[in-house]
């Protein structure tokens, strides 16, 4: 795919218009989103992206649209699954709803930045080595299977957040425990203080840099274009401090999500590892009588077949155990006769 200077030039210039206008403009007052605005938004992104995807199947043909639309549904699929984590950190360091908003765009600004150093870094590894495959695919297996270990314990992620990093200021340096808006410190009595609203970001940021370690081999596993790699992120991560707001409670409904992610990843770190065998020629020293490239089309059937079944899935299960639970009182209500 030939991506010239001036279409990169046009696309950071335009994706950063858009995001400055999410961040500076929309996002410049403190407050908690109503349904109508996020909606809209979140439209407006969604559009957006998919208007973006037929432009590259214009432009460059069905294979690189392809590779763009599957890289954009595996990176919103992660982004969706790290805005649970967002919802326990603001839930634990109890975060004032009308905050919400700006903690939450300081964590996407953050997610941006985390994203494009390991894009540089991974597509400066795969220029140079093609055995960083067998590195991302089997890290790729790693996180697929910790993910499902994870489900089977019932680890939720609940516990407060702590990190060396947050461990690091709380012993260093004199906080507060009430929040002051935006700041992030404030000066009282003639100290500098930290505000809870610092313990956020950071709680934040330390979540993006972990999500990043696992997004970042998933799309290189559906796509090599650094072009498509940038552009699938940032759509990724547009409209989520919205979702955020409009989906609210539905995030702990969609309680297969890890499932579903562990079966991604784990289809991409296969991907990966066959795409390696393939550059070093192992399939033909093996004597392999087919291919063991997947293509593109492939992929992106098994991604969206299984978010449409996690997703189904997830609300038949949500559904039935709200049913069950409301059925609960009638049945330890009924009042048993008094004995004589």
């Amino acid at each position: 795919m030939q991506v010239h200077l001036y279409a990169w030039i046009i696309t950071v210039a335009v994706m950063i218009a858009i995001l400055a206008v999410d961040v500076f403009i929309i996002g410049r007052r403190p407050h908690e989103p109503s349904m109508k605005e996020a909606g809209t938004f979140i439209g407006i992104f969604v559009t957006l992206a998919v208007l973006f995807g037929l432009a590259v199947w214009v432009v460059s043909g069905p294979r690189y649209a392809g590779e763009f639309f599957a890289g954009w549904l595996t990176e919103y699929s992660l982004s969706i699954d790290n805005l649970f984590i967002f919802v326990i950190i603001m839930t634990k360091l109890k975060v004032p709803r009308h905050l919400q908003q700006f903690a939450l765009m300081i964590g996407i600004i953050l997610a941006l930045i985390f994203r494009g150093i390991f894009i540089a870094i991974g597509a400066a590894a795969i220029e140079r080595f093609s055995w960083v495959f067998f590195i991302f695919g089997a890290f790729l297996i790693y996180t697929a299977v910790k993910l499902v270990m994870d489900y089977r314990n019932h680890d939720d992620h609940d516990d407060a957040p702590d990190n060396p990093a947050m461990r690091y200021v709380k012993k260093h340096f004199k906080s507060t425990d009430d929040y002051h808006g935006t700041k992030l410190t404030i000066r009282s009595d003639g100290h500098r203080l930290i505000t809870p609203m610092l313990f956020v970001i950071i709680a934040l940021g330390s979540t993006d840099l972990l999500f990043a370690l696992d997004s970042i081999p998933a799309i290189y596993g559906l796509t090599q274009e650094p072009y498509l790699v940038f552009t699938a992120n940032v759509f990724a991560l547009m409209g989520l401090r919205q979702l955020y707001f409009l989906i609210g409670g539905l995030l702990r409904k969609l309680v297969y999500l890890s499932l579903g992610l562990s079966v991604i990843l784990a289809f991409i770190g296969v991907k990966l590892v066959l795409h390696a065998v393939h550059e070093y020629h192992l399939d033909t020293k093996w004597g392999l009588p087919f291919s063991v490239e997947i293509p593109i089309w492939l992929s992106l059937a098994v991604i969206v077949v299984t978010l449409v079944i996690t997703t189904v899935a997830s609300l038949v299960k949500s559904k039935h155990d709200e049913q069950l639970e409301a059925a609960e009182p009638t049945s330890s209500g009924v009042r048993q006769p008094e004995q004589h």
